[in-house]
């Protein structure tokens, strides 16, 4: 059976190098990268089976990584390695297109498990938290961040910018946009989260996981 081809992504180059141990036998490793625009740029060249990614990630978070990568290449099979055991991440993840989502701390022993099931077109849920994940079916009106879900695709890509610390004129300059429709945006945003400051907006984006503060 031909080794599915994987591209690996993650902003901790000690996480990178301990997938590549865990799969090299099994898989072809075609690439890895630190960050959510490499990963797009990476994918399309590259088309890989498998792409196994973070949830927080730099430049681009693999939420809204992965929405773009469904749309340009739709059959790629997305995983996500991450720490966050909460039921909307979960839910995000999959609205996303992943096929999989397994935690960080049991990557060990599920993660070829994981490149398995996907590549018999199943999903992969890990045990650790499928109890939850069977709650929010039942009561899915607990579980939706109704106000990340309302942002589009632009508004996560700036608010993402903004709390990495990017002025206005940089943010205009990187999405090839204006500097008066960064600043519409970034208005639009604190409206819809109900926050006051640029300081809000960046507390907002670490406790959802849109950025890392390491």
């Amino acid at each position: 059976m031909k080794k599915p081809r994987v591209i690996l992504a993650d902003d901790h180059t000690f996480v990178l190098e301990g997938f590549k141990k865990l799969l090299d036998v099994h898989c072809e490793l075609v690439a890895s990268v630190e960050d959510g625009r490499a990963l797009l740029e990476a994918t399309v060249n590259l088309k890989p089976d498998v792409v196994i990614l973070d949830i927080s990630m730099p430049k681009l978070n693999g939420i809204e990584a992965a929405k773009k990568l469904k749309k340009q290449v739709p059959a790629v099979k997305l995983i996500f390695v991450t720490m966050h055991a909460d039921m909307a991440y979960v839910d995000a993840a999959f609205r996303a297109g992943a096929s999989g989502y397994l935690l960080k701390r049991s990557a060990a022993t599920e993660l070829m498990q994981a490149v398995q099931s996907v590549m018999n077109d199943k999903f992969y849920m890990t045990p650790l938290i499928t109890k939850e994940v069977m709650t929010s079916f039942l009561n899915p009106a607990q579980t939706r961040l109704a106000t990340i879900d309302d942002l589009t695709t632009r508004q996560h890509e700036i608010l993402q910018l903004v709390a990495e610390g990017l002025s206005a004129k940089e943010i205009a300059d990187q999405l090839k946009i204006s500097h008066r429709t960064v600043e519409f945006h970034k208005t639009r945003i604190m409206e819809q989260l109900r926050v006051h400051s640029t300081t809000d907006l960046v507390k907002y984006a670490v406790t959802h996981g849109i950025v890392t503060t390491s």
